[in-house]
Formats: C-alpha cells, structure tokens, sequence
C-alpha cells in the first residue's frame, strides 16, 4: 500500500524538481570557481555560487574540484527547489519553476518567500507585472549591479516564455482546460 500526501487547501498539486535548462542557467549565470573567494557582498563563496547558507562551510583558502562543485550544487539547488514548491499556490509551467529556481538560489528562500514577486505570483497579476518585479531585484548592499539585472532579465524572459497566451492566465499558470 502507496501513502498518499493530505490535499492542502492552496497547494499545487503535485511538486516539480528543476530540469537541465534551469541548471544550465544557474550555472551560467554563478560560474565555477573552485577556489574560495568573496562575492559582491562580501560573502565566501565557491564552486557555482555555493555559500555558507546551506552545508558545507566555505572558508578563506578552501578548494574543490568541478565534480564536487557539482554535488554542492545540486544539494543547494535543492533548498531552492523546495522554497518554490512551498512558496508557489499556483500551477507553474517547467520553464517559470526554473525561472523561480533561479531567483531562489540567488536571493535565497526567505527573501523569495516574503517576496512581492511571490506574492504576485500567487494573486495571478498579469505577466508583465510578474516579470517587471524580477527586475527589482538587481541590487547588492543598495547598488545596483549590471550582471544582476542580466539575470533578472533572462528569469522573467524565461518565466515569460514558457507561458502560452490561449493555455495560461494572465499570470502564465496553466488553464485548468490547458
């Protein structure tokens, strides 16, 4: 005998994981670097944009391999992954759940979850409303930063794209006759 989960009043029906395109975007927009360094803000970072947010720790002088970057990566991607699926009310199409993947991994999930854009999400604001609020998010310690708003853009093009005008709402959410 098969558990099956309780019906959550809100929840979306079933769960999605991220797919290679919204990993590929990740990983071109972060990059691999497998030597310990401080981002924008001043944070150790390593391998494609790993933090000390989530396990293991970086620290000054720490190194890992391409394959290790890897493995951390996905275990990060993860908690992005896992703030989407918790956070979203709303049917997603793959391309808009790695789009929020994207923006989760690299806001982080409590600003996502407490997020306008989330919220927006949930409420079937138009689309153009949706993607214009990635583009808020482009600044690191109150400046504004070029390849931030780079990946703002390329989310809400991604996000956009992958709503059908005659399948979706006006928010990009699947029809329920789609």
């Amino acid at each position: 005998m098969s558990y099956t989960p309780p019906i959550v009043e809100g929840a979306i029906d079933h769960f999605k994981e991220i797919d290679q395109a919204g990993i590929a975007l990740v990983e071109n927009f972060e990059g691999f670097r497998g030597i310990a360094y401080r981002d924008l803000g001043g944070v150790w970072t390593i391998g494609y944009g790993h933090t000390s947010a989530s396990k293991p720790p970086v620290v000054a002088g720490m190194v890992i391999t391409r394959e290790q970057g890897a493995q951390i990566l996905w275990d990060d991607l993860q908690i992005a992954v896992s703030a989407v699926n918790r956070g979203v009310k709303v049917p997603l199409r793959q391309g808009q759940f790695d789009a929020l993947v994207d923006f989760v991994f690299n806001i982080g999930e409590v600003a996502f979850l407490n997020s306008t854009l989330l919220r927006f999400i949930n409420e079937n604001a138009p689309l153009n409303v949706i993607q214009r609020e990635f583009e808020f998010w482009d600044h690191v310690n109150k400046v504004p930063v070029m390849g931030l708003l780079r990946r703002r853009l390329a989310e809400a093009k991604m996000y956009a794209s992958s709503s059908s005008s005659s399948e979706t709402s006006s928010s990009g959410a699947p029809n329920a006759d789609a």
